[in-house]
């Protein structure tokens, strides 16, 4: 599966962005999906997650901010991102792959499939 996402840009601080992801292929209930990131000097991190029954996962730097969610009919993964920090600042990516243990959703490792990334800037 090929993954392209969009949607990125600069934000003032408490702002909002929706990044968007689309897929080459129906995704639907067999991959998992996620939303990654990785700011300058530092690992990429993941940032929120969907197994295959579409239940999320959430890092605890965005939970009640950010919002995962998908939409099967266009095959596109999308983040909504709101009360935007100065530290959400990055490259964010998204990826799948069709086997990725509950416990281990948000580690980028678990992952073969990515897109090249939206830088997302938050002032």
């Amino acid at each position: 599966v090929q993954l392209v996402e969009s949607g990125g840009g600069s934000v003032q601080a408490g702002g909002s962005l929706r990044l968007s992801c689309a897929a080459s292929r129906y995704t639907g209930s067999t991959y998992y999906m996620g939303w990654f990131r990785q700011a300058p000097g530092k690992q990429r991190e993941g940032v929120a997650a969907l197994d295959r029954t579409d239940t999320t996962t959430y890092a605890e730097s965005v939970k009640g901010r950010f919002t995962i969610s998908k939409d099967n009919a266009k095959n596109t993964l999308y983040l909504q991102m709101n009360s935007l920090k100065p530290e959400d600042t990055a490259m964010y990516y998204c990826a799948a792959d069709l086997i990725v243990p509950i416990d281990r959703l948000l580690a980028p490792s678990e992952y073969n499939y990515w897109g090249q990334g939206t830088q997302v800037t938050v002032s």
